[in-house]
């Protein structure tokens, strides 16, 4: 009975207790805040706030709350997600070279000349990195010249990573991580030169060769697309788009690599030897790290970890893979068999083609880019070549050269306003066709003058019998395989 009647005393009151509490619950959960960590007021034995506590939180009666002012943005505050994506993209762009280039390379050789394209694009790592510190940063992301930067930033003077800063469309990222984003540009653009002349230059020609184009070529080139140059947007300037290298790596890389094999010569025994890849294990190792690291390299473009990023590694994604499909399936209808190396050099192709139009295309863009892709460079390749009769070793002038300016020019007429502001039409198209033959013309001139001078000097080949053995042997003293 004593039970029954504690019950009956104690159980409305642990009632309303509950009750009141969930209320409040309500209250907090309908604002969306918590309450602030002050001392509890005391409370009554229902469960509410005390009368003293009540006559605190009311307001005075002449008080009006004030709006709070949303603060100016600080450009000057890291942005701690952007700077990450940032991070994250320029490990992938190296990614790209070391390992993916050397090995993509390196399978499409033979085997006597594996280590000299892995220790090229080490080589070319080390030393663009030295002039990207020295010079290249300064002469491609300073001053306001038509053709190229000034020396403001040279050895990097006055760049630091506490504070974020703005650049184009860069807010909030620290700049001496947009610095080592771009050197990663500038190391793999020269590094693809090197399949157009595998097996057949002298490890110190290719050194001084990749120093000087870089002064002459890229420097020039990465300032007037994205530094703002002559070929970018900005009052008297051409009104060219390139989200990602399109011109400024692929075509200036491709046109000088044709030009550089033209001097060079072919290799010896060229048609009346095999000359097959060694290894397209290592090939296709090689093109599927280059894709995963062109994620850096085309989304990372964007700047930020925002929807232009994302529409980046869309159309990506879209292009390279149709690229593969559409290159291997011509093989399918014109030899019956599609090759391993026919998927990688459409995915590549695909890529390439891409990187110009990465940030202006939508789906459907990159789907027409994608076949274009897997069909250009295709006939270019196994066509042109053939008809033309050059020894571009490894494709670099028909994959790059030729699916860089399709991927420019189509860039001008897919291009969609509601991505990136640009829109496709006569005008781009015919700023994108400006672009493409001043591109073309600094590129083969600037290569040509560079080839001439090295060959005249300390020699661009290496001896016929060290060409023989194999430039592994001759300018390295190592064997990738010994038997």
């Amino acid at each position: 009975m004593k039970i029954q009647s504690l019950l009956k005393t104690a159980l409305p009151t642990l009632l309303l207790g509950v009750a009141c509490a969930a209320s409040a619950s309500d209250v907090f959960a309908e604002g969306e805040t918590s309450p602030p960590p002050t001392l509890a007021a005391p409370a009554s034995p229902a469960g509410t706030i005390a009368p003293a506590a009540q006559e605190a939180a009311q307001p005075a009666p002449s008080a009006k709350p004030e709006s709070p002012e949303k603060p100016a943005e600080d450009k000057s505050v890291i942005n701690a997600g952007d700077t990450a994506w940032m991070l994250t993209s320029t490990a992938l762009v190296l990614f790209m070279t070391l390992p993916g280039l050397a090995l993509f390379y390196g399978g499409l050789v033979r085997r006597k000349n594996v280590l000299s394209v892995l220790a090229q694009c080490l080589g070319i790592a080390g030393l663009a990195t030295i002039l990207w510190w020295a010079a290249g940063f300064s002469l491609s992301f300073s001053g306001d010249g038509k053709f190229i930067g000034n020396l403001d930033k040279a050895f990097l003077a006055g760049i630091g990573g506490k504070g974020g800063f703005s650049y184009d469309h860069l807010v909030g990222v620290p700049e001496n991580v947009f610095v080592v984003f771009q050197l990663t540009f500038a190391i793999i653009t020269p590094a693809l030169i090197l399949g157009a002349i595998a097996e057949r230059m002298k490890f110190t020609a290719v050194m001084v060769f990749v120093a000087l184009w870089s002064l002459a070529v890229y420097y020039p080139m990465a300032h007037m697309v994205w530094g703002g140059g002559l070929l970018g947007g900005g009052e008297g300037n051409i009104g060219a788009i390139d989200f990602a290298g399109g011109a400024v790596v692929h075509m200036s890389s491709g046109y000088s690599a044709l030009v550089l094999a033209l001097i060079l010569g072919p290799r010896l025994g060229f048609r009346k030897e095999k000359m097959a890849p060694h290894s397209m294990v290592l090939c296709m190792i090689g093109t599927a790290i280059l894709w995963i690291g062109w994620y850096g390299f085309n989304a990372g473009s964007a700047g930020a970890a925002n929807g232009l990023a994302g529409n980046a590694l869309l159309t990506t994604t879209f292009a390279a893979a149709i690229g593969g499909f559409v290159w291997a399936l011509l093989e399918f209808i014109t030899k019956k068999q599609p090759s391993v190396l026919g998927f990688c050099s459409g995915v590549v192709g695909g890529l390439v083609v891409i990187t110009p139009a990465a940030g202006f295309v939508d789906a459907t863009g990159a789907v027409i880019c994608g076949i274009f892709a897997g069909i250009v460079p295709f006939f270019a390749v196994v066509k042109l070549k053939a008809w033309l009769g050059y020894d571009d070793a490894l494709d670099t002038f028909g994959v790059h050269a030729v699916g860089g300016t399709v991927g420019t020019l189509l860039s001008g007429v897919l291009a969609v306003k509601d991505i990136n502001g640009a829109t496709g039409g006569i005008e781009l198209l015919t700023a994108q066709a400006l672009a493409t033959l001043i591109t073309i013309a600094l590129s083969v001139v600037a290569t040509a003058i560079i080839a001439f001078l090295i060959k005249f000097t300390i020699g661009l080949r290496p001896t016929a019998e060290a060409e023989s053995q194999g430039l592994d042997i001759s300018d390295h003293g190592e064997e990738g395989y010994v038997s």
